[in-house]
């Protein structure tokens, strides 16, 4: 099997896409930065046999260290959280867009046989919606004084209901926070090199991807791992809005298949391909699952009725294509999926920083 460059491969995704490919015989290497608001101060245990740098993405000397000898790279380094992008703006951009610019340069003139990269959900915007009459809006958008008036929900523009329906790759980006700006970026940047270069290239859409491992103590990581954090230190996790819109929630385990299968597949070259679960879930019964799952039913979620800037209010995946392209299947449900959760939250040590990343967004006005 090929050697495999994943780059942020010590992060939540990294290491079970690590694990993946190692369980199918590829050969792996890993260039991370390990920075300390995903990791902390403790160094993650590297599995035998893969190969560790310790770099920056911007760092060309380390990339390309990193690339020698490998024939396919998965590009997972990126920073994440839609609200911390709204206001670190240039750690986002350099990251994110920078970081796979240097990647992608220090890649030509090497026989590279293919590159996945990470994208993300974020850049639909809103999903896609029918009216009554079962019409198909892609271009909904919630007005700000609507929002500030508790009209959480988009409407056509004489102010008639939108029903939310699973979003396809379709649909047009409309990018409403710097995080889905970068992620988009970072997509188009390795499609293009693809083409010029002739080198497969891939980007997954990802949604809301959870399992054991995400870190507890990083608010701005997944919605779950930061209601787990809350509800573990026996607080009430922080729910936007009303709690009724609706997200897609996918296993990291089934993530990391995807992953390895659009290294695989031929088919995928050239193609952006959404990675969900197909299903859709309302916060506030997210939140109610996993109390229930971790002894804590009678902790309710405090719904502040309040919006966060470059948040969207529903999109959830439509994955035939990844159903087509990739032979992809979710294995691991949700609801089937919260007592491992839970299991692993209870023997780990809690850093709860919810309310500090409500108070950091609030004092810049990004809380409305």
């Amino acid at each position: 099997m090929s050697k495999v460059l994943i780059t942020g491969g010590c992060g939540f995704i990294g290491r079970h896409v690590t694990q993946e490919l190692l369980s199918q015989g590829y050969s792996v290497r890993i260039l991370d930065a390990l920075i300390e608001q995903v990791h902390g101060d403790t160094a993650p245990a590297i599995p035998d046999g893969v190969d560790f740098i310790r770099g920056e993405m911007c760092d060309a000397a380390a990339v390309r260290e990193a690339l020698d000898g490998v024939e396919q790279v998965i590009h997972l380094a990126a920073e994440v959280g839609v609200g911390q992008s709204q206001y670190e703006i240039a750690r986002y951009v350099g990251a994110n867009d920078l970081g796979t610019a240097v990647l992608l340069e220090n890649m030509i003139g090497r026989e590279i046989k293919k590159v996945v990269v990470a994208s993300s959900m974020s850049v639909y915007g809103e999903g896609a919606y029918d009216t009554a009459g079962g019409e198909r809006v892609l271009n909904a958008r919630r007005r700000a004084a609507d929002i500030r008036s508790g009209g959480w929900n988009p409407r056509t523009a004489d102010g008639k209901s939108l029903h939310p329906v699973p979003t396809d790759e379709q649909k047009p980006v409309d990018l409403a926070s710097i995080y889905a700006l970068t992620k988009y970026a970072q997509e188009r940047q390795a499609l293009i090199f693809g083409e010029a270069y002739n080198v497969p290239a891939v980007a997954l859409r990802l949604f809301n991807v959870f399992g054991a491992g995400q870190a507890l103590s990083n608010p701005y990581t997944g919605v779950l791992a930061n209601f787990a954090s809350r509800l573990a230190s026996g607080n009430a996790p922080t729910v936007f809005e009303d709690g009724e819109q609706r997200r897609d929630f996918i296993h990291v385990r089934d993530v990391a298949r995807a992953f390895r299968l659009a290294l695989e597949k031929a088919d995928a070259a050239g193609q952006v391909i959404n990675v969900g679960s197909g299903r859709s879930y309302s916060i506030s019964e997210v939140v109610r699952m996993l109390a229930q799952a971790m002894g804590r039913p009678q902790i309710a979620p405090e719904i502040l009725g309040k919006a966060r800037s470059g948040d969207i209010r529903n999109c959830f995946a439509d994955i035939s294509k990844a159903r087509d392209l990739l032979g992809f299947e979710p294995r691991e449900p949700l609801e089937d999926s919260l007592g491992e959760l839970a299991d692993w939250v209870s023997g780990e040590v809690i850093i709860d920083r919810g309310a500090e990343m409500r108070q950091g967004l609030e004092q810049r006005g990004l809380v409305s």
